[in-house]
């Protein structure tokens, strides 16, 4: 198993072994197309339970990856964006006591985001959340593309029930941030801050996997 999961493998590895986790992308968007990013799996929720967990090799036929897979995955996704185009500033944060793993860097470009999506899927079998990042300078229009996998929802079935369970609370939240303030987002379940400089949407993810929300989102700034 070692030297071998992508980052967020193991952090679907583990959200299998308990429950209440949260998956978190902020993304700030500059004038000029440039920004920073940052992905967070937020497991905190259930620490106490992980911190008994990561004790054992297995629960329930599944393979408790060791901190040090953890790491390794972290940093071999920290060593290919660095030498990845346009990406810079790489670094990563691992909380083992709260279980909050993250991984932030600067873009150039927002279609550089891709680059950092590719990598921390690129073992799965499937990919839950098949994105691209558009921004537009002179129209002033930031846009998230979402394509829906099937895939998802076929592989959430053959899972068992008590497995299942596991993604009731659990959920992703989008964020993004513009130094412009925000005249439009064309996805009706996202919100617009009181600042007018942020857009955020949340959503259960049970909805993510069974296809019942869309989250492509055009924003248009003033």
């Amino acid at each position: 198993m070692k030297r071998k999961l992508s980052v967020l493998s193991i952090f679907v590895l583990l959200s299998t072994l308990t429950s209440c986790f949260d998956i978190i992308d902020e993304i700030t968007v500059n004038a000029d197309g440039s920004g920073d990013i940052t992905l967070t799996a937020n497991l905190s929720k259930s620490k106490t339970k992980l911190a008994s967990i990561m004790l054992l090799d297995s629960v329930n036929g599944h393979k408790v990856p060791a901190r040090e897979d953890i790491e390794h995955a972290l940093n071999e996704a920290v060593n290919y964006l660095k030498n990845s185009e346009g990406i810079s500033n790489v670094s990563k944060k691992a909380d083992f006591d709260n279980y909050v793993f993250s991984i932030s860097c600067q873009f150039k470009s927002v279609n550089n985001i891709d680059n950092l999506l590719q990598e921390i899927t690129k073992n799965l079998k499937f990919k839950p959340l098949l994105v691209s990042y558009d921004f537009n300078a002179v129209k002033k229009t930031f846009s998230k593309n979402y394509t829906y996998k099937p895939e998802a929802k076929a592989e959430y079935e053959k899972l068992k029930n008590d497995d299942k369970k596991v993604f009731d609370d659990a959920s992703y939240t989008s964020i993004f941030r513009f130094e412009n303030e925000v005249a439009a987002s064309s996805n009706t379940a996202a919100k617009i801050s009181k600042s007018k400089k942020a857009v955020m949407l949340r959503a259960s993810a049970l909805d993510v996997i069974n296809g019942n929300i869309n989250l492509t989102n055009k924003i248009q700034l003033k």
